[in-house]
């Protein structure tokens, strides 16, 4: 899998404004050198000097570029009602955007339901999944079929002892129905035509955090616009170099949201269901992912219900407001800021990613 520098989860623009500085700053520009260039001009020809020098004096005496990066954070929101149905009609005034506790002004307000959505389709094959992966495959090329447009990209990595992708970015749904139908337990890349993951196995089982942040920070942060990770699995982790923490990171990182369709077998974590019970840490850790990330845990108990979890995230997707607002801290320290989206009306919720990482400092400052 290729890899790429982390892309901050906003969008700059960079505007260079030419600044006029008096004399009496001393600063050498290009209006000096303009004026000696005239000096040997007018010692050539004294009856331009008088003209030329009215014209000297209403120019500037020095001019340096200065260079002003403008930062517009986009926050990609879903509203449901108390009933747990889609809210589509708001307006911008019923919004409120707060970044560390400090309200923002929102510049950007769009219900574009056209917007081109970039998915990764994450697949869990480890052994624990065994019993459930026909369902999986039948509903994620179903989803597929219904929920991508002309505009739309998916890739798709299965992921078990190491992370591998089988399928990158395409618009082409042949292509990602066979890549999701060729993925079987445990198999190596090769077996199956894929892209062995780029982080090594520790030797352990289920690489879950590491697929995450390969999904993100080698294939999603070079993307734009609305981004999502959907993940089928039981959220158990057992071989993963990486933490729970550095994918979530990754993700922020990214501007993508993580949803994971919970899924395990009853057979291997004891009573509780299909979507998981005693003994499982799976739950807590989906989640902690999705949380902070502005994504959501569907607990999944047969493949009628993994149908129905892909229907509610294909929905969201399309049903998303886009806000846009230029923060008031605008220094560039590469911290985490937090975001919190909140409405009107005290019933509604709001589901948009918690926060985003400030750019860093430039190096040429």
């Amino acid at each position: 899998m290729r890899l790429t520098n982390f892309a901050a989860p906003i969008f700059t623009v960079g505007l260079t404004l030419a600044l006029t500085f008096g004399p009496s700053l001393g600063v050498p520009g290009i209006a000096a050198t303009t004026a000696a260039a005239q000096s040997v001009g007018n010692a050539q020809n004294p009856g331009n000097a008088q003209g030329q020098q009215s014209q000297q004096n209403k120019q500037p005496q020095s001019q340096q570029p200065l260079k002003v990066e403008v930062n517009l954070v986009n926050v990609f929101a879903t509203v449901r009602d108390k009933h747990k149905g889609i809210v589509s009609d708001l307006k911008q005034d019923d919004f409120k955007i707060l970044e560390d506790g400090q309200e923002q002004k929102v510049a950007y307000f769009s219900k574009d339901v056209d917007l081109p959505i970039t998915l990764g389709l994450l697949i869990d094959t480890s052994g624990s999944m065994d019993r459930v992966l026909p369902a999986e495959q039948d509903a994620a090329t179903r989803f597929l079929r219904e929920v991508m447009r002309p505009k739309d990209l998916t890739m798709v990595i299965n992921f078990d002892l190491d992370a591998n992708l089988i399928a990158d970015f395409t618009q082409d749904l042949s292509v990602l129905e066979r890549a999701i139908r060729s993925t079987v337990m445990n198999a190596p890349a090769a077996g199956i035509g894929g892209t062995a993951g780029t982080i090594p196995n520790s030797g352990g089982g289920t690489v879950l955090y590491d697929a995450i942040y390969v999904a993100c920070h080698d294939e999603l942060a070079t993307q734009a616009g609305r981004k999502a990770v959907i993940v089928l699995t039981d959220a158990v982790d057992e071989g993963s170099k990486l933490r729970v923490q550095d994918a979530i990171e990754a993700a922020q990182r990214a501007d993508s949201v993580i949803h994971v369709l919970l899924i395990s077998d009853p057979r291997v974590y004891g009573f509780g269901g299909f979507g998981g019970g005693m003994g499982n840490p799976g739950p807590s850790v989906a989640r902690k992912m999705a949380d902070e990330t502005g994504g959501r845990v569907i607990d999944v108990h047969s493949q009628k219900s993994i149908e129905q979890a892909f229907d509610q995230i294909s929905e969201e997707l399309r049903s998303q407001y886009v806000l846009g607002y230029y923060p008031t801290n605008i220094k560039r320290d590469g911290t985490f800021r937090k975001i919190q989206v909140e409405v009107k009306e005290p019933d509604m919720k709001v589901l948009a990613r918690k926060g985003y990482y400030a750019p860093g400092r430039s190096r040429d400052n």
